[in-house]
């Protein structure tokens, strides 16, 4: 893989890059813990880290040299002069959308190099996934399906949002998801209109909707799903604004193909929504790549301008969100097929009544 990644860069006369973005490091090096940096040059790929990783990184990752950049004078930004001097880099390429500041200063004052900014070159490379990429994502979706059979038998009057969260996140674990994973969201009542609002003591109550957005993790690769139900008999407002936005999902899922744009998978989610009072209540952010990262290339909405390609995994979650009554989302993962997609999260899209 870093193969691909040196002939872009010589392409663009760059001698090496120092890969920051820690998802970016797993992708490339097969690593599967924190504080760890590569870079990557066209004799010999680095892998830096702290004297905590460096038995697990050189087990790990075969083809990098592992270094302590605690153990070298200058420290981080010292290790990395040291690599650049030795490996005769004259331009150095460096992830601007993930670098700290700090980080990125106290490079710039100790290497010898032109420093050049770089965004979305590992990114674009991640977007297209492999087969195995594929499996374990199919994988996460199964265990995300498991937990949500489970977690829908405890969701009763009187317990907490903290408390059903904590259980979701419980039955996530024991069906199989990798023990780091991002935080669930679930919900209720008018709580709902909020995208990504936390779980809090409120109780749910008879006639609340409940929200989850939530997902599982397999070898690294997540899942990402959300279901609305309602507790007990939904009312006629609850089932008309689900209504379209199920409505609204199943038009995305109906577009999506390789060679379809962002944008137009967002134009997609709007036609039912256009003409009816709910329209000023959607979010523009219908959808997103998923894979190491809960949130990566490509993104869908009004602006987007990525186009989609076979063997992307992404997600389609339109939604309608009215403050003070509430939000109603239905959200799926699908990878990309020449002619269409297939729908990888399982669980039932109708609106629940429990």
């Amino acid at each position: 893989m870093t193969d691909k990644i040196i002939g872009m860069l010589e392409e663009n006369g760059i001698d090496g890059l120092l890969i920051y973005d820690i998802f970016n490091v797993r992708y490339l090096s097969g690593y599967t813990s924190d504080d760890a940096y590569l870079l990557i040059t066209k004799n010999k790929n680095y892998f830096l880290t702290d004297p905590r990783y460096t038995e697990q990184a050189e087990d790990e990752c075969p083809g990098f040299e592992v270094l302590n950049w605690r153990g070298v004078e200058g420290g981080f930004a010292g290790a990395v002069s040291k690599i650049v001097k030795d490996e005769s880099i004259d331009r150095l390429g460096i992830e601007s959308h993930s670098i700290t500041l700090s980080y990125y200063n106290k490079i710039a004052k100790d290497i010898k190099a032109e420093l050049i900014p770089l965004e979305g070159i590992v990114e674009e490379i991640r977007s297209i996934k492999k087969p195995e990429e594929v499996e374990y994502s199919r994988k996460a979706c199964e265990i995300g399906d498991r937990a949500f059979n489970r977690i829908i038998k405890e969701i009763k009057v009187g317990k907490t949002e903290k408390e059903l969260s904590a259980l979701l996140a419980y039955f996530l674990k024991i069906e199989g998801s990798d023990a780091r994973n991002y935080e669930n969201i679930l919900i209720s009542g008018p709580r709902t209109s909020l995208l990504h609002g936390i779980p809090s003591e409120r109780k749910v109550k008879e006639g609340d909707i409940v929200l989850m957005d939530f997902g599982a993790g397999y070898k690294g690769y997540l899942s990402d799903m959300s279901r609305t139900l309602v507790l007990g008999k939904p009312s006629e407002k609850q089932k008309e604004v689900f209504e379209i936005a199920q409505q609204s999902e199943q038009d995305m899922i109906d577009a999506v193909k390789a060679g379809a744009t962002g944008q137009e998978l967002y134009e997609a989610s709007l036609k039912v929504m256009k003409n009816t009072e709910y329209f000023d209540y959607h979010y523009s952010g219908v959808g997103h790549g998923v894979g190491l990262a809960v949130h990566e290339t490509p993104f869908l909405g009004p602006n987007s301008k990525n186009v989609l390609k076979t063997n992307n995994i992404i997600t389609l979650e339109p939604g309608i969100y009215i403050p003070g009554w509430g939000g109603m989302r239905v959200e799926d993962q699908v990878l990309v097929t020449e002619d269409g997609c297939e729908v990888l999260t399982n669980s039932p899209r109708h609106l629940l009544e429990l």
